[in-house]
């Protein structure tokens, strides 16, 4: 197994009526969050953020002319113990990058790693969101 790089992206979905996208975990249910996942070697989070968005919900962000704006936000966070064998020994923490998608609710979901997705109010996006830093890029730039 390669061991990833303790990078990832954030990729807040949302919709014209700030709609937010809201993805079920597979490997735990009760875990709501955005588009997420780490960067590849020699790979830029801008990057990472389109072939997350292309591979978790199918949607083409060159292809469907969709903007994907880069927040300036790089949060940083513990990575959980139960997970830290993915990564490089003693490496506990992970660099997060913000993005935000504006993308139409019609726009046909393709779920490839997730169990179920919903469209959600701001509010309704903040109780069921699991992870704080997603709720934290909810809050500042959808509220």
């Amino acid at each position: 197994m390669t061991l990833k790089r303790p990078e990832s992206v954030l990729v807040v979905i949302y919709d014209e009526n700030k709609q937010i996208l809201a993805l079920q975990r597979q490997d735990n249910p009760d875990f709501w969050q955005s588009v997420t996942g780490s960067l590849e070697q020699n790979e830029a989070p801008r990057q990472a953020a389109v072939r997350e968005v292309k591979e978790e919900i199918g949607v083409d962000i060159p292809q469907s002319f969709f903007e994907l704006t880069d927040t300036g936000i790089i949060n940083q966070y513990e990575i959980l113990p139960h997970w830290r064998h993915r990564y490089p020994p003693d490496c506990i923490q992970n660099t997060e990058y913000v993005f935000l998608l504006q993308i139409s609710q019609h726009c046909a979901i393709q779920l490839t790693e997730h169990l179920d997705y919903r469209w959600l109010s701001v509010q309704q996006a903040l109780q069921l969101i699991s992870s704080e830093t997603n709720r934290n890029a909810i809050r500042q730039f959808l509220m």
